[in-house]
């Protein structure tokens, strides 16, 4: 081994000592970063949470898109919010798999229901 390097099991026993817990999180598709005027966008991210003395910090692996906030679909049309509530995509196609409607329809149906599905869906089909 060259000196200055330790094993990873060596590393685990060392945090191990010192109180130190890391988890890495299965199955991430996505993370998402929000400023007030950018938006990181990480897929098939590998993501690690470090706890130390009640402390979490996230470490996060992958590919990273940048974009400006106003050019990601968070806005619907004529919403003033700079915070306006964002949907799962599988939540939108669903809604308009379900309802034949256009995504817009579909954004409005669930932020009017507060992200419920059955609620948006039934909403759509009883106008």
């Amino acid at each position: 081994m060259m000196p200055g390097h330790m094993n990873p099991r060596q590393v685990k026993q060392a945090m191990k000592r010192l109180g130190i817990k890391t988890e890495e999180i299965q199955d991430v598709t996505e993370v998402v970063i929000k400023t007030k005027a950018k938006q990181y966008v990480i897929k098939d991210a590998s993501v690690t949470i470090m706890e130390m003395q009640g402390q979490k910090t996230f470490q996060i692996v992958g590919e990273e898109e940048v974009m400006p906030l106003e050019a990601a679909p968070t806005k619907t049309a004529g919403a003033d919010a700079p915070t306006a509530p964002k949907f799962p995509e599988g939540d939108v196609k669903l809604v308009m798999d379900q309802t034949g409607v256009s995504r817009e329809k579909a954004i409005e149906a669930l932020t009017a229901t507060d992200g419920q599905l059955a609620e948006a869906i039934l909403k759509i089909m009883s106008s």
